[in-house]
């Protein structure tokens, strides 16, 4: 079933993308809960248009997109924890804790825009995490999980 979506929808698309879906989902979710519409020959006109005046504005918001990531690759966080023997950390550092580190360099980043490989971080070391700003702008945000000084 080929339907339009009306809001971004985490693991499927952004808003006004035309994507595919098993019929039941888009039947008994998504259209009800009014988070998409069915890709109808009409509806897919609408969404063109629609489309074509975004552009312009778009353009715009994906060059702030590209400025904010260019400052967030600029900033360098360590992120401090706890830990216990070896380099095992006492709980874990999330995506929450990545917006928390944000924060405190001033900037402001959406919890559900940052993607950390295997979903959190249970020993020291470097890594990498996935922002995206936007449909079309995304960085990877290298940083660092340090022990906590007592």
């Amino acid at each position: 079933m080929q339907i339009i979506l009306k809001e971004n929808i985490e693991n499927l698309g952004f808003k006004d993308d035309l994507v595919m879906v098993k019929n039941g989902y888009g039947r008994n979710y998504l259209i009800p809960q009014g988070k998409a519409i069915l890709a109808t020959v009409s509806a897919k006109k609408v969404l063109a248009e629609n489309l074509k005046q975004k552009a312009f504005k778009e353009k715009k918001i994906i060059d702030d997109a590209t400025a904010l990531g260019e400052k967030i690759m600029a900033l360098e966080v360590k992120i401090a924890s706890k830990v216990g023997s070896g380099d095992k950390l006492f709980g874990s550092v999330s995506s929450a804790d990545l917006v928390k580190a944000f924060e405190s360099k001033g900037q402001k980043i959406d919890k559900n825009a940052i993607s950390i490989p295997g979903k959190t971080i249970k020993r020291l070391g470097s890594y990498e995490a996935k922002v995206r700003l936007h449909r079309e702008v995304s960085v990877q945000f290298p940083f660092e999980v340090i022990p906590e000084k007592n």
